[in-house]
């Protein structure tokens, strides 16, 4: 896979649940056309951050901290961000991606909780 492969495949995956559960929590709020769009332009690039900092976890967590073994990816030849660019420009993709998801908020009330959920997704270490 090249980079937008790898893109697709992690949109796919708990990137979809991420954006699946933020989507239908604002449909299920009554949220308005323009702010159910945001959500999901928020959760697209969320999603998309999480899969990213999986990557980088697999490749530098420890299992104590992941609760499992990291290095699967590798082992198993796994197309991932850090297999095509490297932990650092992983990171710093995942990051733009939580840049672009708290943008999608701007002019939103109250979305001080999903910008510190995005935040979180990029500094967890498990």
């Amino acid at each position: 896979l090249d980079g937008a492969g790898v893109e697709d495949m992690h949109r796919r995956k708990t990137g979809a649940l991420i954006r699946a559960a933020c989507v239908l929590g604002a449909i299920l709020t009554g949220a308005s056309d323009p702010t159910v769009n945001a959500v999901d332009d928020f959760a697209r690039d969320l999603g998309l951050a999480f899969q990213i900092v999986d990557d980088v976890l697999d490749e530098t967590g420890t299992p104590e901290r992941l609760g499992k073994t990291p290095g699967k990816d590798r082992a198993g030849r796994k197309m991932t961000y850090v297999a095509l660019e490297g932990v650092d420009r992983a990171r710093a993709r995942a990051r733009g991606r939580v840049d672009a998801a708290v943008t999608a908020l701007a002019g939103l009330a109250s979305a001080a909780d999903l910008e510190a959920l995005a935040r979180y997704v990029v500094e967890r270490d498990r």
